[in-house]
């Protein structure tokens, strides 16, 4: 198994350089990884830095807490395909769905997926499963789904835990078809990697996307 396509390689700390997020680039042109995901403030650096690559620029919307509002959300994420993402990573609103307030999650992630799917972007939806009890998840499985969203994401990498593959069965399970599982957070090697990806999941957001692929069974079948 080819382990690149499904990579996003990812590199979202406050303090990263522009010279890293060159190198970011760099190794995913020759890994001909999925995409990388950098902070909106390198969108248009890695855009020009990809082009022709085949690698798509994704960012990061209302990150990490999901805390703006949704007209923040929109902007930013308008802002980022302007210029140049392809994919956004959008967290939603952990404190509205810690609330209950399902109506405007769902509102939320609409809104938002709407405005993207507009600039034919891909939106992929942050819930920060290590925050949720298994009936949240399953709500949030059904928001993302009737929003039209194109993925369900496990995590930012910023809180308390990052993807379990008991969590990305969970979601695999009560979402949509036309829904795909991105699972994120702590996810270092191979095997980690290709469990995910057997459990359900479809992309991998990890930092460790070199050393996974360089791996000698990240090319077994």
């Amino acid at each position: 198994m080819n382990l690149a396509p499904y990579i996003d390689h990812t590199l979202l700390k406050p303090d990263c350089t522009q010279s890293q997020v060159a190198g970011l680039c760099g190794e995913a042109a020759t890994f001909r990884f999925a995409s990388v995901c950098i902070l909106p403030w390198y969108v248009r650096f890695a855009a020009e830095s990809l082009k022709g690559s085949g690698v798509a620029v994704c960012t990061v919307v209302g990150f990490p807490l999901g805390a703006s509002t949704t007209e923040s959300k929109v902007a930013e994420a308008v802002n980022a395909m302007n210029n140049g993402a392809l994919e956004i990573d959008m967290v939603a609103s952990i404190t509205a769905i810690k609330s209950k307030q399902y109506d405007l999650v769902l509102n939320d992630i609409r809104t938002v997926t709407e405005a993207v799917h507009t600039h034919k972007g891909i939106v992929k939806v942050i819930i920060e499963t290590c925050l949720l009890n298994d009936d949240e998840k399953k709500r949030m499985c059904a928001a993302v789904t009737q929003a039209g969203a194109d993925f369900i994401k496990t995590s930012t990498g910023f809180s308390t835990g990052g993807a379990t593959l008991e969590d990305v069965v969970l979601l695999r399970k009560n979402v949509g078809p036309a829904v795909q599982v991105k699972a994120s957070g702590g996810i270092r090697d191979t095997a980690t990697a290709r469990a995910m990806i057997e459990a359900g999941a479809t992309r991998i957001g990890t930092s460790s996307g070199v050393l996974i692929c360089s791996e000698p069974q990240a090319h077994q079948a």
